[in-house]
């Protein structure tokens, strides 16, 4: 089987790793991975991977060697387990690998929890995956590139939602091209059409933000002196600038009323800025998020909602975002690599598959 493990601590160090096939023991069944779509999601959990244990759920043999997780679909190609049968079809939490050992559990018609021992200690919303059937389905592409990062911004919605605010009349968007931060407008235009909603981006992007008519304003980073900062504003940062973040805590100051960091897309820069103005920035952290939520209204309800919501974002953004198919190992590193830079554009939807 072939890995691209990437250095924990350099991450533009990536590297194909060939490797002997693991083979189901009893219990187990062995994937192979059809696709994957690869966004700036997945850069966050390569840069905060230690801190939130996102290397644990696909170790390498070789310590200071990880391999990114990435959202897809993969076929059974050799089963073990008496209620999943060879051929069938899966979407889930994957590695940037050809396979997958799993040990499946709580085994149901829609799914099963993978209950490998080193993934039991690790947020269960990562060790779900949906059965499908044996035929590929309609808008799986979508599904890979846009609802696991879609989810996320579901619960950041609902967080601030749920608080109110926090007393707010805006909330301000960094990265405001990431397809995470464009499903937050959207998400927060339906349900908190009171909210305004400004954009930040960067000068190369911002027609295409504009064009999504998601915002209500949409500001180059140099423009955001003009943002009103009189306006009591909650602030979500997917960029992890710690310049950027300062300028926005000073610009607002006390009027921020909440600052929440969600993400990195501009890896270059994530140094913290310190003594703030201001709230203490949060960081949001999805799964507990989700826990939460479900707890309080329960899976079939958390499934509908964001279900909703996710339709509505696909239909808003098929005329902006494109999806690329990408084939090879070098296509796929190199990919990775550009996504590493901030390099890629934002109406570009990269989905992968080894070979």
């Amino acid at each position: 089987m072939q890995s691209l493990w990437v250095n924990k601590t350099d991450l533009a160090n990536a590297k194909w790793q060939q490797s002997d096939t693991p083979q189901p023991g009893a219990g187990q069944i062995l994937l192979q991975i059809e696709k994957y779509a690869l966004t700036a999601n997945n850069i966050t959990y390569a840069v905060i991977g230690d801190g939130f244990g996102y290397w644990n759920f696909f170790p390498t043999a070789e310590a200071g060697w990880g391999i990114v997780p990435v959202w897809g679909f993969a076929r059974v190609v050799a089963s073990q387990h008496a209620d999943i049968k060879v051929g069938e079809r899966v979407y889930g939490y994957l590695p940037m690998a050809s396979h997958l050992l799993v040990t499946p559990g709580h085994v149901s018609a829609a799914g099963f929890v993978d209950s490998t021992e080193h993934r039991k200690a690790l947020a269960i919303i990562y060790n779900q995956y949906n059965r499908l059937g044996t035929a590929a389905g309609k808008g799986e592409d979508e599904r890979a590139l846009y609802q696991p990062l879609f989810t996320t911004s579901f619960l950041i919605e609902d967080v601030m939602h749920q608080a109110d605010w926090h007393g707010a009349q805006a909330m301000l968007l960094t990265s405001a091209s990431s397809k995470t931060a464009l499903a937050l407008a959207l998400v927060t235009k339906n349900l908190s059409p009171q909210i305004k909603r400004i954009g930040l981006t960067s000068a190369g992007n911002i027609d295409f933000v504009r064009e999504t008519g998601l915002y209500d304003q949409v500001l180059t980073y140099d423009q955001l002196a003009d943002a009103d900062a009189t306006l009591p504003t909650v602030s979500v940062d997917f960029a992890g600038n710690g310049k950027l973040l300062a300028a926005i805590h000073g610009h607002w100051q006390d009027n921020l009323k909440f600052s929440s960091l969600v993400g990195a897309t501009h890896i270059d820069a994530r140094k913290g800025a310190r003594d703030l103005p201001g709230p203490k920035p949060i960081l949001f952290f999805a799964p507990s998020a989700a826990e939460a939520l479900l707890k309080q209204i329960g899976p079939a309800e958390f499934r509908t909602r964001v279900d909703a919501q996710f339709n509505a974002f696909v239909a808003a953004v098929a005329g902006h975002l494109g999806v690329e198919h990408l084939t090879g190992e070098q296509a796929l590193k190199s990919a990775y690599l550009e996504m590493l830079g901030n390099q890629v554009a934002p109406n570009r939807g990269l989905i992968c598959q080894i070979g």
